[in-house]
């Protein structure tokens, strides 16, 4: 049996230690005749809360192209995957060893005509509460709503459907064995979730400090996905002329995307980093995620736990714990100093095999 050795330090307490990959799980009781593979700082499986397998700028792709996409996001460090909606089929990367863990929220839903063409499962109110057990059933423990989107109608964000619809559904999920996630722009569309029970908000542009509030003492997380919210000039430029509410809505949003994500920290809402990768946005770039939130304001080691071990628990993974699958990116320099380190991962580790 081929015993491989890791030394350096361990995130996140940073103690020096020589860790054993011994069949696939970490050990830290010495081996005789293990081979030192890397040495330099060891970071628990990076965790991408909010990444879309299968999707391109135009809706789903084939096997070949996600399987792509997967490598991209393993090869940065990328070892677990909460993947917030696809219109792909994706259980089969459940089968590879080889590629990222995958924990699937199913598709998007949302109100007929207020999405992205092609991504999401598009009901009415009414329909709502059974296409997200559809979901529910589908995935792997979580469900994606779409909670705002621009409507033609009023010309700015408005909740893609009434509360107590959502509470329904929410409840629903619930009752099947499912968390609740939701994209979340604007304000409006978050009083009902929260009250409704859900359990995270992605982007979640639109919090004020009573919400924020709200969301610490329900435990509601938030991935502020903070690359995604530099394109909202560009969202806001694009449709200035046709609904310049709406644009002045977005421009507002990024003006105070730092104190909206700072407020939430500060209040103790739990906090995930995700790339949102796939669609508009390239897979394979999670570091980038992290050196933005610590960017706007949040300190460098909870930008990184929330991509790495902080993400694994709240995912119900393990850290390098004693027996744990050997999940783990290795760097030449230490992140927590430096997080542009993530950008150049000097091992990757997957169910204890060197894959990069």
């Amino acid at each position: 049996m081929t015993v491989n050795r890791f030394r350096g330090p361990v995130l996140p307490d940073g103690e020096a230690r020589d860790l054993f990959v011994v069949d696939g799980h970490v050990t830290y009781e010495p081996v005789p005749g293990a081979e030192t593979i890397a040495e330099g700082w060891i970071v628990p499986g990076l965790v991408d809360a909010h990444c879309h397998l299968g999707l391109d700028d135009h809706g789903p792709v084939d096997d070949q192209a996600t399987e792509e996409q997967a490598i991209l996001d393993r090869d940065a460090g990328a070892l677990l995957i909460r993947d917030c909606g696809s219109a792909a089929e994706t259980a089969w990367i459940h089968e590879r060893e080889d590629l990222p863990r995958l924990v699937r929220a199913g598709r998007h839903i949302a109100r007929t005509r207020r999405y992205i063409r092609n991504y999401a499962h598009e009901v009415e109110p009414e329909d709502l509460t059974a296409q997200v057990v559809r979901e529910a059933q589908r995935g792997d423990g979580w469900v994606k709503l779409v909670g705002d989107w621009i409507s033609r109608e009023e010309g700015d964000l408005a909740p893609s459907f009434p509360a107590a619809a959502f509470a329904e559904a929410i409840a629903a999920a619930h009752e099947h064995g499912a968390k609740v996630t939701a994209h979340c722009f604007g304000r409006d569309v978050l009083p009902g979730l929260l009250e409704a029970g859900i359990d995270c908000i992605e982007h979640g542009t639109g919090l004020s400090s009573d919400l924020v509030e709200m969301m610490a003492a329900r435990g509601v997380a938030l991935v502020p996905t903070v690359m995604q919210l530099e394109k909202f000039p560009d969202y806001a430029e694009a449709g200035a002329e046709k609904f310049p509410d709406y644009a002045a809505t977005m421009a507002d949003l990024f003006a105070r995307r730092r104190d909206t994500v700072m407020a939430a920290y500060e209040a103790g809402v739990s906090l995930y980093a995700g790339s949102d990768g796939g669609g508009v946005a390239r897979h394979g770039n999670l570091a980038g995620e992290v050196i933005a939130m610590a960017e706007l304001g949040l300190p460098a080691s909870y930008a990184l736990g929330a991509a790495s071990w902080r993400g694994r628990e709240w995912l119900g993974f393990d850290n390098l714990t004693e027996g744990a699958s050997a999940d783990f990116v290795v760097y030449d320099r230490d992140p927590l100093s430096d997080l542009t380190a993530l950008l150049e991962p000097r091992c990757v580790v997957l169910r204890g095999r060197v894959v990069a």
